[in-house]
């Protein structure tokens, strides 16, 4: 079957997991994350043996780093990959967006906020630091001038090791890690749409469920680009990828920056009204200057990362391609306007009590945690 067929059968069944409600969900996403962490936990074991010569049989170190440099095209070259590295880490804010259907939320959001970071420093950075030790920025494997992807740099280190087989593994991983990915941004798309339409901010249709409490009309139309990547990547898949890659990546960097923004101003509007911090389940380390930081960073990103078609000369492609994914937000953004007539809340108007967890609740949740046997409170640290 051609790639486009096998996409539109992915595709459908990812629509059909989210059409069955949140728990099939949970515990897919339950053993495919899993998976990817006994994988990386491999990996990392065989690329430490690759880098130090225990695999392979030679001692690479950080040669890399020297020729032919960990840096390449210096800070604009930097500058230009932030957009595919952001594009790899979006999808953590479903953290958030999974509150809404989570058990006992003021423990376990706090608690999977704080997972987050530590699994971003060991599957992200520990990974990515080992790529950059065992594999040059040269290596002719890491492109593919065809239509297909490239190949994955993870199936290139098990090779340097000499263990094929587990390169075929890997590739069937990476199909799992993508269908995990897709299947997240369904629900996540799915569940935006769904709480945008309760809240009058988009059509009520959206807000229907069917009797598995799963929003249909909401997880089809998410599924609608995804249909269109699909028919789109049979002209030319790498071109389509490029232009989805570039749209999807900076419009994540404006929802970054939209939550970042709501978070400095829900805080200033909290302490506005005479509230008390500790009221709240789960506070932000060292508030305000992550977020200030992060409002000031995505705002660089977004308008920064399409230096490459000023020089050497303007190229009004690349130019259209690196910032398509900025027009989408414009227009919603005035035509939201513009039918709502919706202004700017002002602080002391800000709602803090619809649907909040209550003092007492929070309470009663923290006497139950005190009593849990000692196992069950570390696997609660762990996980």
């Amino acid at each position: 079957l051609p790639d486009a067929a096998w996409s539109a059968i992915f595709l459908v069944m990812i629509i059909s997991i989210n059409m069955v409600g949140v728990k099939f969900y949970g515990e897919l996403e339950y053993w495919f994350a899993l998976i990817k962490i006994l994988i990386v936990i491999v990996f990392v074991i065989i690329a430490i043996c690759v880098t130090s010569g225990g695999l392979g049989g030679e001692v690479i170190g950080f040669k890399y780093w020297k020729d032919p440099g960990a840096f390449v095209d210096g800070g604009l070259g930097f500058v230009n990959v932030l957009l595919t590295a952001g594009f790899s880490f979006q999808g953590t804010e479903v953290v958030g967006v999974a509150a809404g259907e989570a058990q006992n939320p003021t423990k376990t959001v706090p608690r999977a906020i704080r997972n987050t970071f530590w699994r971003i420093i060991f599957f992200y950075i520990t990974t990515i630091f080992l790529l950059g030790m065992c594999l040059p920025s040269t290596n002719p494997d890491l492109l593919n001038s065809g239509d297909n992807a490239a190949t994955a740099s993870f199936t290139l280190v098990f090779q340097l090791a000499g263990i094929e087989a587990g390169a075929h593994v890997i590739n069937t991983i990476i199909l799992t890690s993508v269908l995990s990915a897709a299947n997240s941004a369904v629900y996540t798309c799915s569940r935006t749409l769904l709480g945008l339409s309760h809240d009058g901010n988009a059509p009520k249709f959206l807000g229907r469920t069917n009797r598995y409490g799963a929003p249909y009309c909401a997880v089809l139309v998410s599924c609608c680009v995804g249909f269109a990547c699909v028919f789109a990547s049979i002209y030319s898949a790498s071109v389509a990828f490029n232009w989805f890659l570039n749209i999807t990546a900076v419009s994540g960097f404006i929802s970054w920056w939209g939550i970042t923004f709501v978070h400095l101003r829900f805080r200033r509007a909290f302490v506005h009204q005479g509230r008390d911090l500790k009221d709240l389940p789960y506070k932000a380390f060292w508030f305000p200057i992550p977020s200030l930081f992060a409002t000031a960073l995505c705002f660089c990103i977004i308008f920064g990362q399409g230096y490459g078609s000023f020089t050497p000369h303007f190229d009004g492609l690349t130019f259209a391609s690196s910032y398509i994914g900025i027009v989408p937000a414009i227009v919603c953004y005035i035509l939201h306007k513009l039918i709502t007539r919706s202004r700017l809340i002002p602080m002391d108007e800000i709602d803090f009590d619809t649907g909040r967890v209550t003092r007492e609740e929070i309470e009663i949740e923290e006497a139950v945690e005190k009593v849990l046997p000692w196992y069950k409170k570390m696997i609660n640290i762990i996980a």
